[in-house]
């Protein structure tokens, strides 16, 4: 598993395994959000059976499904939720990482300067530039 942080206590990543759920637990993550849509992936990556690999890690697990192209102010606004009631860092997930951190580089708008945002993006590997717009506005 690959992941990258935007933020000390936020990070992005592709599609994780089910046995990468000990692993984040030892790397000192404590929450785990899946934006993978259960209609994208194979069974064993569905979201019923990563919460119980996520639950048997101790993690705290949410299901917030993006579908590409289909981000809106609803999700946005929960992922903040989930962000703001963590009680330590964050993993984010999807199929390359790019609408997790997407959710998070809008759900930080107005809470955060966009070159600010922008710069954690593309520090990660992430082009966030189409957002500047929003995040500015």
């Amino acid at each position: 598993m690959t992941s990258r942080h935007l933020t000390p206590d936020f990070a992005v990543a592709p599609q994780i395994e089910p046995e990468d759920f000990d692993a984040l637990a030892q790397a000192g993550f404590t929450t785990v959000i899946d934006n993978r849509p259960d209609a994208e992936v194979e069974p064993t990556y569905r979201s019923d059976m990563m919460a119980e690999r996520a639950a048997r890690a101790g993690l705290s697990y949410h299901y917030l499904p993006i579908v590409p192209g289909q981000l809106g102010p609803d999700q946005v606004a929960r992922f903040r939720e989930i962000l703001d009631s963590s009680t330590g860092p964050v993993l984010a997930y999807c199929r390359s990482g790019t609408r997790s951190a997407t959710a998070w580089a809008l759900g930080q708008a107005g809470d955060r300067p966009a070159d600010e945002i922008l710069t954690a993006g593309r520090n990660a590997g992430y082009d966030l530039s189409h957002l500047a717009p929003m995040l500015r506005g």
